[in-house]
């Protein structure tokens, strides 16, 4: 990997894990909706020119024998903050996966509603995307759907200290997040980018074929805590092929 590239891929890592006080006014509405991020920076322009965008609606799907995702997760978080565009929970060191014989670092985990994401053109209420990096930078993001269904005890525990106020950070030491993930493991994956500016392309996306459950209230309380629809609508596909 070239200097230029893991200076760039630094500083994408580092507006990643750190987005509190984005410096771009960009939003999901009025003249900081998604159709404008390409014009409201010039290092956005990828969300406007990038031919390997995401989220996408998964479907006509290529059949392969996708290896199994190995995950070293203890998922023990340190806080949760409202950066405005999410709610976001930082992890502790010590959580990864391996894919492609590449081990990704769990950096952070976030959620979307409605889902960025569609499954045969489905749409979910909430959809979540664990963030990875490797040692080289490049990136991985694990992403879960939600459904309508019981109440989730690892979303009732990060609820309880959501911050309200854009710019707030709640400490957690939230252990029992197992919930977030459903037992079967089984995944689609694509080529995309960062569903937020600067919209950076080169992601592998790992899509969980299987939701896990959260209650209507609890995506209620989501939606009352955000104000407005976080999720970019979805981009073209292309010529990427999408596996299953």
């Amino acid at each position: 990997m070239t200097k230029k590239i893991m200076l760039t891929t630094t500083l994408l890592l580092t507006s990643l894990l750190h987005a509190e006080h984005p410096a771009a006014h960009w939003g999901y509405s009025g003249a900081g909706a998604p159709a404008h991020w390409g014009d409201i920076d010039p290092k956005f322009q990828t969300c406007k020119q990038g031919v390997n965008q995401a989220p996408i609606n998964l479907t006509g799907f290529v059949e392969s024998e996708l290896p199994a995702i190995t995950f070293d997760y203890t998922l023990s978080t340190s806080n949760i903050l409202n950066n405005g565009h999410a709610i976001q929970a930082n992890v502790k060191n010590g959580s990864s996966i391996t894919v492609d014989g590449i081990v990704f670092d769990l950096k952070q985990f976030h959620f979307h509603n409605p889902s960025e994401n569609n499954i045969n053109s489905k749409s979910f209420p909430l959809e979540a995307h664990f963030v990875h990096a490797s040692k080289d930078g490049e990136l991985a993001v694990v992403a879960v759907m939600f459904e309508e269904g019981k109440e989730n005890q690892a979303l009732k525990e990060l609820w309880a200290k959501m911050p309200h106020k854009v710019g707030d950070k709640t400490p957690i030491d939230a252990k029992h997040l197992e919930a977030l993930l459903p037992k079967n493991r089984d995944y689609y994956r694509f080529n995309g980018s960062l569903t937020t500016p600067p919209c950076t392309e080169g992601v592998r996306w790992l899509v969980l074929k299987t939701p896990v459950t959260l209650s209507a209230a609890q995506i209620e309380a989501f939606k009352n805590v955000m104000h407005h629809p976080n999720n970019r609508p979805i981009q073209p596909t292309n010529a990427r092929v999408i596996l299953k």
